[in-house]
This record gives C-alpha cells, sequence and structure tokens, in this order.
C-alpha cells in the first residue's frame, strides 16, 4: 500500500517525523480503549513527557526547543494518525506556549516561571474559557465566572468552566472573568494546588471522548496579584498561527482513515469477485477522491505554516489564509473518512472498527476555533474591504 507522503524537509524535521510515528503507533494500540472508556490517556502522556515533546515550542532562550509552526503542524498530524484526542490535547498545551512566545502578553517573570516549570517538570498548561451560556469565546460572550480584587492585590475568583481538555492531568489554568465592578475582563493563571479548584466530569461525547473535556468549577479561588496576567482588550483579530495544531490533528485522523480503507480494499477478494476490491473501478474513484482532498488540504495546510515562520513580519496578511486552512482541513477529514467507510461498508460501522471512531472524532472539528460561519464572514469582510480601497 502506498502511504501518505511526510511533508517533512529537513533532517531535523523527519527525526521528528520518526519519533511522532513511533509513538502513534504505540497510541494506535490503546486508542479504541481510551474512546470506550472515555477515559484520560495518561499512559499517552508519560510517553510523551519522556520523549522530550512538552517543551517543544517554548523558545530557545527560555530552554524549550524552539520549534516554528511547521514543525508543530508536523508533530499534530503525525501523532494524530495515532490517536486523535491525545494529538488534540497536546496541541492546546504546545499552542499556548507558542502563542505566548510570539505575543508575550505576561509578564516577563510569569512566562519564565511557567517556561522553566515546563522545560524541567514536564508540567501542563490549557485555557479554560468557554463557559454554557457564553459559548465559544470567540463570539465575544461575557464570562459568568468573577474575579473580585481583595484588599492587597490578590483575586478572589468563582465560576464555572467548560470544554477543559486535559483537566485531569493540568497544572495550570488560565481563565477569563469578569472583574467585579467594571465592564473589563481579565485573564488568570491558576496553579492546580490552589484551594476552590475541582473537576466535575461532565464530559460526555461521541467526539473527542479521551480528552476528558471536563467541568472546572472555581468555588472561592484566592489567587495571589501574580495571577493576573492582563486585560483582554476587544480589537481586530490577530493572527494565530498555533491554532494551526486543530486541522493539523483532524487531518491525521483523515490519514489514519484514508490508509485504513486502502488498506482493506488492497486486501478483501470477496468470493463474488476474481480478484481483490482494489480492481473495482468505483473503489479507485474513491480512494482517488480521498487522496485529491488530502492532497489539496494538506498543502494549503503546510503552505500557510511555511509563510508564518518564513515570514513573520507579514503575519498579520495570514489571518484570512489560516482560517482558511482551518476550514478546508477539517471539512476535507469528514468528507475523507465518510469515502473510507464506503470503502469498507458496512463492517466500519462495528463499534470494534476504527474507522467509526474517526468518524466520530472529525465531526470535533467543526466546533473548534474558527467555525466555519466566522471564517466565511472574516472572508468576506476581507473581499470587499480590498474592493473599497
Amino acid at each position: 500500500m502506498n502511504e501518505i507522503r511526510s511533508f517533512a524537509r529537513t533532517e531535523e524535521q523527519k527525526h521528528l517525523v520518526t519519533k511522532a510515528s513511533s509513538l502513534a503507533s504505540d497510541f494506535y494500540t490503546r486508542a479504541a480503549h481510551y474512546d470506550q472508556n472515555a477515559a484520560f490517556p495518561f499512559e499517552n502522556f508519560e510517553a510523551l513527557k519522556n520523549a522530550g515533546v512538552m517543551d517543544l515550542t517554548i523558545p530557545k532562550e527560555y530552554g524549550g526547543k524552539g520549534a516554528g509552526l511547521y514543525d508543530f503542524v508536523l508533530l499534530q498530524e503525525t501523532i494524530a494518525q495515532g490517536d486523535g484526542p491525545t494529538a488534540l490535547s497536546l496541541g492546546w498545551h504546545l499552542g499556548i506556549m507558542m502563542n505566548e512566545g510570539i505575543n508575550r502578553s505576561w509578564s516577563e517573570d510569569i512566562y519564565e516561571k511557567v517556561c522553566r516549570e515546563i522545560v524541567q517538570h514536564n508540567k501542563l498548561i490549557n485555557s479554560a474559557h468557554s463557559e454554557r451560556k457564553t459559548g465559544s469565546p470567540a463570539r465575544g460572550g461575557k464570562p459568568e465566572t468573577v474575579a473580585k480584587k481583595l484588599t492587597g492585590g490578590g483575586w478572589q475568583i468563582n465560576g464555572r468552566k467548560n470544554f477543559t481538555s486535559l483537566a485531569p492531568v493540568l497544572d495550570y489554568f488560565i481563565i477569563s472573568a469578569s472583574i467585579e465592578g467594571t465592564e473589563d475582563v481579565g485573564e488568570f493563571l491558576l496553579p492546580r494546588e490552589l484551594k476552590g479548584i475541582s473537576i466535575e466530569e461532565t464530559w460526555n461525547t461521541m467526539s473527542m471522548r479521551a480528552t476528558r473535556s471536563d467541568d472546572l468549577v472555581l468555588t472561592d479561588v484566592i489567587a495571589n496579584k501574580e495571577a493576573f496576567l492582563y486585560i483582554k482588550k476587544k480589537k481586530a483579530p490577530k493572527p494565530q498561527g498555533w491554532l494551526l495544531h486543530i486541522p493539523a490533528c483532524y487531518l491525521g485522523i483523515a490519514i489514519a482513515a484514508r490508509n485504513e480503507a486502502v488498506s482493506f480494499a488492497d486486501s478483501y477478494h470477496p468470493n463474488s469477485l476474481p480478484h481483490p476490491i482494489r480492481e473495482v473501478p468505483k473503489v479507485r474513484e474513491r480512494v482517488a477522491k480521498m487522496d485529491v482532498e488530502l492532497t489539496a488540504a494538506r498543502h494549503l495546510l503546510y503552505s500557510v505554516a511555511r509563510l508564518w515562520d518564513e515570514e513573520p513580519d507579514k503575519r498579520n496578511e495570514l489571518v484570512g489564509e489560516l482560517a482558511t486552512a482551518k476550514l478546508v482541513a477539517t471539512n476535507s477529514a469528514i468528507s475523507i473518512v465518510d469515502e473510507a467507510m464506503r470503502i469498507v461498508g458496512a463492517q466500519s460501522l462495528h463499534a470494534e472498527h476504527p474507522l467509526q471512531r474517526h468518524y466520530r472524532d472529525v465531526r470535533a472539528g467543526l466546533h473548534n476555533p474558527p467555525a466555519d460561519e466566522i471564517t466565511l464572514e472574516l472572508l468576506a469582510k476581507q473581499a470587499f474591504l480590498r474592493n473599497t480601497d
């Protein structure tokens, strides 16, 4: 069977893909178990820590590996071929550290401290912004979580966040909260050991079950003044290259589904035919359609990642391209998995078959940021602004 080619270009990238492929092969052996039990893949994250992956996107001057976006995308796509939820969960941690390394919105002391904790102790970080009434933070809802400033500069925080991926193992939570008595929304960095922080196991979805994106509950949490990161400002959307870890993950799942279907077609020989179904014209057409969609989506993804790395002074021009890469990748992934299931047939519906897991997992991509309708509105706005100029 002809495997999908890697986009690794340098010897370092080839080494990264080789390491990630080995991890992915191991993760694949446990993926069904974690999915069926909606269990967090603790063993996978121990393996990732042992492989030295957690500091991949931390700048070299802070002790990390200083990987670029292209490297990050390579890692994510490869890991996801073994286990999508593991890749998506890892992506939030690596992406946040990449984004902060570029934007430096935290104080220098806080950023250096978190980098040191990750480099030396493999600590894990993720944001928890979503709430049931506000929906996705990208839609602008004001958090119902409230931070009250205390005498002496500390904070008392109460609220609840959902979609807290990595909840069982996080060492740091980045949360948004409305600041009492003002119209401001602030971001705060909360270490897990603070009293009043708890996790309520609410994650019971059909997709990405092993991410354990449970609810974070904040009950009279007292945080010191250093927990405050900054006030969120309403402004034009900034390019967020790190979010390409999302489409990379879903394309990785699509590659796994494609390979499953091609392997099946190559070997399945029903007694109604004189040859395996790889010779059936309709099957060959479906395989070709999968590869056309994968080729187009991957070339777009990697070309945008390469532009991000190689032309940092032009990143503000990539807002539309970044969003488009995500839209194309996630919708292509859904289409590819569907074609794979049509090739394999009713067997793909069996609970133990990997394709039914891939089918469920890729659906989650539609609900990761940015949503398709936000991307389309962004592109329309850009088009008419250009025509006006």
